[in-house]
């Protein structure tokens, strides 16, 4: 569909490095806090599918509410497994799978609601990682991508970091991550526009939130694709 491919540069998110991101990554997310904003947003019932859950913590978060059905796709091997001990740890029912933002294991309009946080700016093929996102969803349902944006101020990644949790050491490093690391894979609003024209995606609106931006995907009705 597309010719656009960015070259991913960083660490692989496998092993060593995936259980150290779990570990750093549980408290200051705000995972309880979005958690109930999706289930405000989807009818009681619904399915839910997070692209790439990491550690899985906020999936863990909406199923604990009880309300909807979540699944996941994650591409690290070493992610899905924790994903799946962590749900198996608090007793909630979760179809996590390993697989491809890119080419999504799910049939078309699978999903009530598709979320994807923090991920879309390491995917290699954005294009049709929005494309198959909105590929999954149901008539009269939502996508929501939250990421960077690349213009965020450090004084803003500061104070975000900050508001974590973190120990003084993992606060440090992750902030040298974020200025070193993260910015520069991060996208503009502009090429977050381009993206969504180059997916075909007919309605979709970006709102700036703090660091970073929430991309919103809607499908009204099911339409054809290309």
């Amino acid at each position: 569909m597309t010719t656009n491919i960015k070259p991913y540069k960083g660490v692989a998110m496998e092993g060593v490095i995936a259980r150290w991101y779990a570990k750093n990554t549980r408290q200051g997310r705000g995972f309880g806090d979005l958690a109930m904003r999706v289930s405000q947003i989807v009818p009681a019932g619904g399915r839910v599918l997070e692209v790439a859950p990491g550690p899985g913590f906020l999936s863990i978060e909406i199923a604990k509410l009880g309300k909807l059905k979540v699944a996941g796709v994650e591409i690290s091997k070493t992610f899905v497994e924790i994903e799946r001990a962590n749900a198996q740890a608090v007793g909630v029912e979760i179809d996590f799978r390993q697989g491809d933002a890119a080419n999504i294991p799910f049939a078309d309009a699978s999903f009530d609601f598709v979320i994807c946080t923090a991920a879309f700016k390491n995917f290699t093929r954005p294009v049709q990682a929005l494309a198959e996102m909105y590929r999954v969803l149901r008539p009269q349902s939502k996508a929501l991508v939250i990421d960077l944006r690349r213009d965020a101020s450090m004084e803003d990644i500061n104070r975000e970091v900050d508001g974590m949790g973190l120990n003084w050491i993992n606060t440090l490093f992750t902030k040298w991550t974020f200025s070193m690391m993260l910015l520069k894979s991060a996208y503009t609003e502009l090429q977050i526009r381009e993206f969504l024209i180059e997916a075909k995606i007919p309605k979709s609106r970006i709102v700036t939130s703090g660091i970073g931006f929430e991309i919103w995907l809607e499908k009204d009705v099911e339409v054809g694709r290309v």
